[in-house]
């Protein structure tokens, strides 16, 4: 398991590349959401992310071990970036090995959940007109 955050940009999973270990086959799930706001009508231009970096990357390496075992993965990765971000960059990926494709998904799934709800990461929209810090926790 590979859990990092950094500034470096991840568009493609080149960042997150994964080996089978002979145990089965590969499973790659990507999902994106190029934005988000509470806001509607208040144009976002860009996002920013801050982390308190030492323990977002031994939460993300809990979790992932978590999601390994619960769901039998073979290997998990899981990258989340920092810095400014224009819209549609991605933010973070994670990418599993699983011999089977629901387990991959239902991995994946967990995984960005349980990083939302428990990694010290936070994000702010900046507005046309101002900024915002967005569901911001832990």
């Amino acid at each position: 398991m590979h859990c990092d955050i950094g500034a470096g940009r991840c568009g493609s999973v080149d960042c997150c590349i994964i080996g089978g270990r002979g145990r089965g086959g590969r499973r790659l799930c990507r999902t994106a959401r190029n934005s988000s706001s509470a806001h509607p009508g208040n144009q976002v231009v860009r996002l920013d992310y801050e982390a308190y970096v030492p323990m977002a990357e031994e939460q993300m390496r809990i979790i992932a071990g978590e999601a390994a075992g619960e769901f039998g993965l073979l290997n998990v990765r899981v990258h989340h970036r920092v810095g400014t971000l224009a819209i549609g960059e991605a933010a973070v990926v994670v990418v599993v090995a699983s011999a089977h494709r629901a387990a991959a998904f239902d991995g994946c799934r967990y995984v960005i959940e349980e990083l939302k709800k428990r990694v010290p990461i936070w994000k702010k929209e900046v507005f046309n007109d101002g900024s915002e810090w967005v569901n911001a926790r832990p």
